[in-house]
């Protein structure tokens, strides 16, 4: 198959399923040309567990991926997530030099703020410039070629387990993939589905995955908060299998295709068919009690999204309202029942602003996956890890080690 070079590829390795998608960019914006999904084995509550099984998920992903794609993948952009996720907002100050602030003083006091202690454990992800202050002139976003004596910047830092993050980058390399970039889950996914007015109004976007549930807050055009929690769409599986009788497998299916967040929305007279364990028969079931497992569940984890959200102290900034992606996301009754626990407007995240395969990945379940593309075209002049060359797994090691020395 062909190579080219011009095209940009997100891996996104979710707790359930393992998702590339394939993007272009062209003058007109970003099309998307490919896309390969293959169902997760090898992560439990986004952590690899089994190296083996993510590998050769990964592999098949990118298999079908090239095949629609009609080109070869040799580098991605992959996306990271996890309970072990820690993110921090910290402040730098410098003196500017000549009056006139550089490119130079810019990297300089970003410097700064990241001279933060870490420990050695963990690794810097992203460090993303919030605002600009001159001279205690704040609110400002690009201070390139602007005079003044004193330069700060707020920056928001996000940090995960060293182990983690290498942990990704050898799945991928053992894949046949080089690592272009590591970006943090829910900052790709912000990249998909969310607009600028709402970004600059404040919003709470909640992606809700399979094994976790990642939460970002913008305000002002900026990320404010990040944060991870371990529970997600495999909890509501879960409580369909137990309380149906059903194999894993088969509530997932019935989740999918049945699922409900809100009981009183299901006619009383909807049943469903669902297979038995040990050899029985399928039995007959009213769709009503499959309701009434979903809701307390998906009820329970808007509770602890919302106490996050109140615990971060900028629950008063999401004018605008929460945005919620992820494959439960597309569940119907979930945004109603969002709404009802957060007393606040909902809607469902899907990739927009794209084309070429709009229909196929036009479903919030798809927008970590789009945004890692979009994530990439942003940043491919800055990526830490070069295609080819060094093993990218080196190149991390290396990058946590000068941060390491840098810090102490």
């Amino acid at each position: 198959m062909a190579r080219k070079d011009n095209l940009i590829v997100g891996l996104d390795i979710g707790t359930t399923k393992i998702c590339v998608i394939v993007g272009e960019q062209t003058e007109d914006g970003l099309e998307i040309v490919g896309i390969g999904t293959h169902p997760s084995k090898g992560l439990r509550k986004g952590v690899v567990v089994n190296i083996e099984s993510t590998v050769e998920s990964i592999k098949k992903a990118v298999e079908e991926a090239e095949l629609m794609a009609g080109c070869e993948i040799n580098s991605v952009y992959a996306g990271i997530s996890g309970g072990h996720i820690r993110a921090f907002n910290s402040h730098g100050v410098i003196a500017v030099k000549d009056g006139e602030i550089t490119k130079a003083d810019v990297d300089r006091v970003i410097e700064a703020a990241q001279a933060v202690a870490i420990p050695t454990d963990r690794e810097v992800i992203h460090v993303i410039p919030q605002e600009y202050i001159i001279d205690d002139q704040g609110g400002i976003q690009a201070p390139l070629g602007m005079n003044g004596i004193r330069l700060e910047v707020k920056v928001h830092v996000v940090t995960a387990a060293v182990t983690s993050a290498q942990n990704i980058v050898k799945c991928a390399n053992k894949a046949g993939l080089d690592v272009a970039d590591i970006a943090l889950q829910q900052i790709a996914s912000s990249e998909a589905v969310l607009g600028e007015d709402e970004r600059d109004l404040g919003v709470a976007m909640i992606d809700i995955g399979g094994g976790t549930t990642d939460i970002a807050i913008f305000h002002g055009g900026t990320i404010k908060y990040t944060t991870v929690i371990a529970l997600g769409g495999n909890q509501v599986t879960g409580d369909i299998a137990v309380g149906l009788r059903t194999p894993m497998s088969e509530a997932e299916k019935i989740k999918k295709k049945f699922g409900c967040a809100i009981a009183s929305m299901i006619d009383e007279g909807d049943t469903i068919e669902v297979p038995s364990v040990g050899g029985h028969k399928p039995r007959t079931v009213s769709r009503h009690i499959l309701g009434e497992i979903i809701e307390p569940r998906v009820e329970e984890l808007f509770e602890l999204i919302k106490r996050e959200i109140m615990k971060s102290g900028f629950d008063g900034y999401i004018s605008s309202g929460i945005v919620l992606t992820g494959g439960t996301a597309s569940m119907r009754g979930v945004t109603e029942l969002a709404e009802q626990v957060f007393g606040l407007p909902v809607r469902s995240g899907v990739p927009d602003n794209i084309s070429g395969l709009v229909d196929v990945v036009k479903s919030p379940m798809y927008s970590t996956g789009v945004g890692l593309v979009r994530y990439g075209s942003k940043h491919t002049s800055e990526t830490q890890f070069r295609r080819g060359g060094d093993n990218v797994f080196n190149k991390l090691l290396y990058r946590m080690k000068g941060w390491v020395s840098e810090f102490f």
